[in-house]
């Protein structure tokens, strides 16, 4: 008997076996391990620079030592961080990312001046946010709200 011809569609096949097989397992290693831990990295990074700007922006809406202070100030903050809504608070002082996943959650102090009495509000996600400063020389109110 003559098999010759069997063995050359044998060998493409385990070929082919071998090949979806590399596939797969490289498959598997990048989305089971690899790509998730990045995307948690970049969600830190994202949560840690909102907050940032956020506390930037906050400071720059108080104007200089002035008779009366009135402005408002619109701050663009991303619609989600790592697919997933969150918002930003005032603590005291502090200005404070909340986020379900507690990775990307932060805190931080904007430098304010001591002129400033009141700081509250919140913002969130998605929502159109501004920064509201009043006041006099001496007592100013910074409040983080909503443009409607």
């Amino acid at each position: 008997m003559d098999n010759r011809a069997l063995s050359t569609v044998v060998e493409k096949l385990l070929s082919m076996g071998l090949v979806l097989l590399y596939i797969g397992l490289v498959t598997t290693t990048l989305y089971g391990g690899t790509v998730p831990a990045y995307q948690a990295a970049v969600g830190a990074e994202l949560g840690d620079r909102t907050l940032a700007e956020a506390a930037a922006r906050i400071e720059q809406a108080v104007p200089p030592d002035a008779r009366a202070v009135s402005a408002t100030v619109r701050v663009s903050l991303p619609d989600t961080i790592d697919g997933t809504g969150y918002s930003i608070r005032t603590d005291g002082d502090d200005l404070v990312l909340d986020h379900p996943d507690s990775e990307i959650s932060g805190r931080t102090r904007p430098l304010l001046p001591d002129r400033v009495d009141t700081f509250e509000g919140e913002w969130k996600s998605g929502s159109r946010t501004v920064v509201v400063v009043s006041g006099t020389r001496g007592s100013v109110t910074v409040r983080l709200g909503e443009n409607r």
